[in-house]
């Protein structure tokens, strides 16, 4: 029974990891608290959703269509909406509290949107459904599949960002975005593509929710919510902060749900969240200021 719940809470946790990678990405880079990060998730559950009872197509291939989609969406909403916002701040400021109204107001439209698409009633599908063998314990296939494509996809993310040449130009932006144009970096430029590339981790997290959990048009702002607990508990704008603290998230919550009450796992998240904001306010891996 243990072991069962730690696996399922690692599975969990992973998914809440990779979501929560993006909007690190984002207000790490693009200085965007992006409010309607949730609604993205669950439009990206519910493209996932419809490719698969509508057309047949499973949740992998729908990936493919699915990210690329989002991917898109999010360099356009940074191009159209944010763009001038930042244009604005670099005289007034005031980027974060801009970009809280403006995601919030977008959170709505994308919330109304599926409301009228799709209603408010709770929608799952069924697949890869069966038990597998896991130390003993039965997992669902589907969750050990969203998983093991978290750990793929986050750990690749994290290998580009800190091995590479375009990661290393990412991360300057997210540390001396005054500094980085003097060495060659176009900071708009990578701003809008991590923004893009945040949301897309978004609707990433969206389909592998979809592969295991049942869903409703109003549920976005629970994984807003989530997400951002779990960037505030990891450190603003580390990403393995964000791995870390989604898993620890994910393990708590299923504990919880499994030993105590299921409905007391939002209390014990954000009895967590105290605990280390009280005990280390930067975050598990933040910096102080002023060091």
């Amino acid at each position: 029974m243990l072991l069962t719940a730690l696996i399922s809470g690692l599975v969990l946790g992973g998914t809440y990891a990779l979501v929560a990678m993006g909007l690190t990405l984002q207000y790490g880079i693009s200085r965007i608290m992006n409010l309607a990060y949730g609604e993205i998730t669950i439009f990206a559950a519910f493209s996932a959703f419809i490719l698969f009872s509508t057309f047949g197509i499973n949740p992998l291939v729908g990936m493919l269509i699915v990210l690329p989609g989002a991917f898109a969406f999010g360099y356009l909403v940074y191009g159209i909406m944010m763009q001038p916002l930042v244009k604005r701040s670099a005289r007034s400021g005031t980027l974060e509290v801009d970009s809280i109204l403006a995601t919030f107001g977008l959170m709505f439209v994308i919330q109304g949107i599926m409301l009228v698409w799709f209603g408010s009633n709770y929608m799952s599908y069924s697949f890869l459904n069966f038990g597998v063998n896991v130390l003993g314990s039965n997992i669902a296939a589907n969750r050990l599949l969203a998983f093991a494509m978290a750990v793929v996809i986050g750990g690749t993310l994290y290998v580009l960002l800190t091995r590479s040449r375009w990661g290393t130009a990412i991360r300057a932006v997210a540390v001396a975005p005054a500094s980085a144009p003097l060495v060659g970096i176009d900071v708009n430029r990578t701003a809008r593509f991590a923004f893009a590339l945040g949301t897309m981790l978004a609707a990433s997290g969206g389909v592998m929710i979809s592969m295991y959990q049942t869903f409703t048009a109003s549920m976005g702002v629970v994984f807003t919510m989530k997400a951002l607990v779990i960037v505030i508990m990891g450190g603003l704008g580390n990403l393995l902060g964000a791995l870390v603290a989604g898993l620890l998230l994910g393990v708590v919550e299923t504990m919880v749900a499994t030993y105590v009450d299921p409905g007391l796992t939002l209390a014990a998240t954000y009895v967590i969240f105290l605990a280390i904001l009280l005990w280390k306010p930067s975050g598990l891996f933040g910096k102080a200021a002023g060091r």
